[in-house]
């Protein structure tokens, strides 16, 4: 018992992340092409799969995401709170925004520049057959006026309530900001949002242990009602699009880093395990935030009056590893029907993806509808998305590591360039080991 103590969080989520995946490839394997096996016990019969699959596993998984993007609006509401207000310059803010859009656009293009220039040297597309049955109907995506408009809430609890970050981002800066000009009356309510922030942080404490078992159940599930044989029909567009997102995450970032930090990257990526296995387990940046805010102030050095903006942000906005999904989606889809794109469409297809992950942010569904938008901006048939839906879910794990990746990456370059990253926390190898370790106790 007691070395079942010392074993790390991250030990434990992988352990419970692999089990999952055994256990779920075994019930599929177990079941075939059965839609569930039941068992006789004397009394009453024993279905399989909708105990243990459509009951316990989902039930598991779903109250731990449910718990997760619980945290969500009270963490990055209070945590930005207590960031704007402690700003003593106002405009640092204006800095940190310009900054902080600058770097997730930038990144977000060579994202989708690396992807495509993936695509065209592999070839994904050629030799797949087109479905008879391929149709998939686009969403109607948000034009940027009304993006932009709706950041601003007319009912700021809606917004806490609808999970609408952005609005919640806004309100949380304003608020901020008036407690800072508030003078004697903003510091009495300052105590009191730092207070909260202590409660919050340790409530993501207690939720943490429980990670492992959430993963568990979360990657048991859809390991047992993932159909294998689509993967392998798609193997080749599904191994260029792992590919770019790990060059991405591996290479462009730790360049992007070293360059403009002089941060060790090795050290940077390091510290992002914990964070990456929550982001890969629930595919959420946003049920993610509330780990991905905690490695970045408590690992990473990053002070909160960075992070609570950077990071609330980049969950919105930040979508390199959708961009690299939707990059090689298009040549892919191009190659399957025999269209060939020119040079003018695959930089109409970087500029159209780079502005969408900002003009789309906070749209359910955000990824498919950025692809239907960048495909139809070069001519594509949009029932091409239909193809490559069935591999999505499990792309969508680990793009979402990437995407919690290069926000923690913007955060310490952002930090770094304000004088607000603590070096020596970065360096330390020791600080906050593991996530249980923080916040401090009181």
């Amino acid at each position: 018992m007691s070395n079942l103590k010392t074993i790390s969080l991250t030990t434990k989520i992988l352990i419970g992340m692999l089990l999952g995946i055994l256990i779920g490839l075994s019930l599929q394997f177990i079941l075939g092409d059965q839609q569930d096996i039941v068992i006789p016990l004397g009394l009453f019969d024993f279905p399989v799969k909708n105990f243990f699959v459509d009951g316990l596993f989902n039930i598991g998984g779903q109250i731990f995401i449910a718990s997760l993007k619980m945290l969500v609006v009270p963490l990055v509401f209070i945590s930005l709170v207590c960031g704007t207000c402690s700003l003593s310059d106002p405009k640092k803010l204006g800095r940190l925004g310009g900054k902080s859009l600058f770097l997730y656009l930038v990144t977000t293009a060579i994202a989708i520049t690396v992807a495509i220039s993936f695509a065209l040297i592999v070839a994904p597309g050629e030799g797949v057959t087109i479905p008879t049955d391929a149709s998939y109907e686009a969403k109607q995506a948000p034009s940027l006026v009304d993006v932009i408009i709706g950041m601003f809430p007319t009912n700021p609890i809606d917004a806490m309530a609808s999970g609408n970050m952005l609005q919640v981002i806004v309100f949380a800066l304003l608020f901020g900001i008036a407690m800072a000009l508030s003078g004697e009356s903003g510091k009495r309510v300052a105590v009191l949002f730092d207070d909260l922030n202590n409660v919050v942080l340790k409530l993501v404490t207690i939720l943490m242990n429980l990670a492992p078992y959430g993963v568990f159940c979360l990657m048991a599930k859809l390991f047992t009602t993932i159909e294998i044989s689509i993967i392998k029909s798609l193997a080749k567009y599904f191994c260029v699009v792992v590919a770019a997102l790990l060059f991405h995450a591996f290479v462009n970032y730790s360049l992007i880093l070293k360059i403009l930090t002089g941060l060790n990257p090795l050290i940077f990526l390091k510290k992002m395990e914990d964070a990456c296995m929550f982001a890969f387990s629930t595919s959420s940046s946003s049920a993610t935030m509330p780990v991905t805010l905690e490695t970045a102030t408590k690992k990473l050095g990053a002070k909160n009056s960075v992070a609570s903006f950077t990071i609330p942000l980049g969950a919105t906005i930040n979508m390199d590893g959708t961009a690299i999904m939707q990059g090689v989606a298009t040549v892919f889809i191009a190659q399957v029907y025999g269209i060939d794109l020119t040079i003018q469409d695959y930089l109409m297809v970087i500029v159209t993806a780079t502005l969408a992950s900002v003009g789309t942010a906070g749209v359910p569904g955000v990824g498919l509808i950025m692809l239907a938008m960048v495909l139809n901006q070069v001519g594509l048939p949009v029932e091409g998305i239909a193809i490559i839906i069935g591999v999505d879910r499990l792309l969508d794990m680990t793009r979402t590591a990437v995407n919690i990746t290069g926000d923690c990456m913007v955060t310490c370059v952002v930090a770094k360039s304000e004088g607000e990253l603590n070096v020596d926390t970065f360096n330390d190898p020791e600080a906050a080991k593991q996530l249980e370790d923080y916040p401090p106790k009181f």
